[in-house]
């Protein structure tokens, strides 16, 4: 009797193990990867028509340069799984390095707060690269119910980006909430997919010549945008008119221009190591030469599937035309067309049938839906880590047993992005606040790079027990001199964010309210271990130990 009515055992983390199963392969986490490097949603939605705010810069080269830079953090990262390949990635590295407030502080807000801010990005790119394209060819135009024009974002009348945003959100949570393994299926069959429409657009560039390409853009921007019969000339024109209608050639490289082009590109790019918090869920994850397969192999993919993407655009439409279509869709001239100049629409202009030009914009949406579960994704493990550390809730930490997702987690990324996507989408001044996203994911990932550069000597018991510490480079430690290398490249990054106003993201507002969310993080940090330390339990001890999975 007396043995019954004994408290339970209290242990440093939540329960023994974690619960969660390793159902993914290491070309799992390349799809991953490669998904998250997205050439479709990031590249070509964003990133790349950013040659429009600094035109002598040479975005090839900016390609292949920040590509190269960015090996040191594929290194740095898979040598930071191979020591510690747990669920929740950046959080447990940091909180094992530079113990539980730091870590805490740093990942929370860039793995959990900030991702909340990212669902209206994933809506507006969901808006201009499969809704209102579809819409359009569908004849879904002008004054018809939810027209083309109502999915983009206004600042009168924000329905048409929140509906987007709640439509992205869904996505994201339905194909988390699956699963890993089914997330695995999901995700292999939208990169199958969606590079069959992929290499249908370039192969639609490479077979036609440039007055091909100029008579199918006549055509399909009068058929479908209302611009008048001679919209490619009247838009060069205006270019010229402007002073935008020149840009770097193709194979060019002046290098001052180029580098500052490259803190535009990292919003594409800078994701390789995406997938580093779910790691715990991958099978052979403490084998660092797969880590560096599976990232690496993402990010050199990636990289020359682009150069592929636009050798076959610049061949038919000729290379200054991207530029000119995307200073006027950024506003820098009134052209005969304004729209994004996403290879999808512009290949489809080849195709004088609306069926088919359906489905090659239906085949490249595969690349939003196999790109949209990585929002919620990799920052569920950040949330579950933290739990299972005893910092969050416990119910954080509950995994449901037949799909091994901890649901509560999930939850905890989908109910806050609902009110912030509300306010980015009704609000005339909340959209400002959300230009450091990437600001805060680059600070997130300084704060890792750095405990890869101290780690052999402040946790030299994990180091020399780990599968890298073979690996020297002239008899330092290779994930000192790789991460040494990513911090200088993230540091110049930074200072370009903080500092020059090109980037649109030094904004004052988005500074204190980014602020505030560290503030709210350092809240949390501290109730928790005023209360953990009431219930006798030291989370400084808990942020020594490496949890079992």
């Amino acid at each position: 009797m007396a043995a019954s009515t004994a408290p339970p055992e209290q242990t440093l983390f939540v329960r023994k193990a974690t619960g969660l199963v390793k159902g993914w392969s290491a070309f799992d986490a390349f799809i991953y990867a490669a998904m998250a490097i997205n050439i479709v949603t990031l590249g070509f939605g964003y990133a790349f028509t950013t040659i429009a705010f600094i035109p002598r810069g040479a975005l090839i080269a900016a390609v292949v340069l920040s590509g190269l830079f960015l090996i040191f953090e594929v290194l740095v990262w898979a040598s930071m799984i191979s020591v510690m390949p747990r669920a929740g990635g950046d959080y447990v590295w940091q909180t094992r390095v530079w113990g539980g407030a730091v870590g805490f502080v740093l990942t929370v807000t860039g793995w959990w707060f900030i991702i909340w801010h990212w669902i209206p990005i994933y809506g507006q790119v969901l808006a201009v690269e499969v809704i209102q394209p579809a819409l359009t060819i569908l004849g879904f135009t002008g004054t018809s119910p939810l027209h083309a024009d109502w999915w983009a974002y206004s600042t009168t009348d924000g329905n048409g980006i929140f509906v987007s945003s709640m439509l992205a959100a869904a996505v994201s949570a339905g194909v988390v909430a699956v699963g890993m393994r089914w997330y695995a299926r999901i995700q292999k069959w939208c990169f199958y997919g969606g590079m069959l429409g992929l290499l249908v657009v370039i192969a639609l560039f490479l077979f036609h010549s440039q007055a091909d390409f100029i008579s199918a853009f006549n055509r399909g921007a009068t058929d479908l945008y209302g611009a008048g019969p001679n919209a490619y000339q009247e838009q060069v024109a205006a270019s010229k008119e402007a002073g935008a209608s020149e840009y770097a050639a193709f194979a060019s490289f002046p290098v001052k221009e180029t580098l500052l082009l490259i803190p535009f590109l990292v919003f594409w790019n800078l994701w390789p190591n995406w997938g580093a918090a779910i790691y715990g869920e991958v099978r052979g994850a403490s084998d660092f030469r797969k880590n560096v397969y599976a990232m690496g192999a993402a990010l050199v993919f990636t990289t020359v599937l682009t150069i592929v993407t636009f050798a076959a655009m610049a061949h038919s439409m000729g290379w200054n035309f991207y530029g000119i279509l995307s200073a006027g869709y950024w506003g820098y001239f009134v052209g005969s067309v304004s729209f994004m100049p996403y290879p999808g629409t512009l290949a489809a202009f080849f195709l004088d049938n609306a069926l088919l030009q359906l489905v090659v914009i239906l085949l490249l949406s595969l690349w939003f839906v196999g790109w949209a579960g990585n929002v919620f994704l990799s920052s569920t493990r950040m949330i579950f880590a933290a739990s299972f550390d005893r910092i969050l809730p416990e119910w954080a930490a509950r995994v449901d047993e037949r799909t091994g997702v901890p649901r509560n987690a999930l939850l905890l990324m989908v109910i806050p992005s609902i009110p912030i996507s509300a306010m980015y989408a009704y609000s005339t001044d909340f959209y400002t606040y959300t230009l450091d996203a990437v600001l805060v994911f680059g600070v997130a990932y300084l704060g890792t790079t750095l405990a890869a550069v101290v780690l052999p000597w402040r946790r030299p018991d994990l180091y020399n027990n780990s599968p890298i510490a073979k690996y020297t480079i002239f008899g330092i430690p290779m994930i000192t001199v790789s991460g040494t290398a990513f911090a200088l490249f993230l540091g110049y990054c930074l200072y370009k964010w903080f500092f020059d106003a090109a980037y649109f993201i030094n904004n004052r507002q988005s500074l204190y309210y980014i602020i505030g969310l560290y503030g709210l993080a350092i809240a949390i940090y501290v109730i928790s271990r005023v209360v953990r330390r009431r219930q006798g339990i030291d989370l400084t001890v808990v942020n020594r130990e490496i949890p079992v999975e």
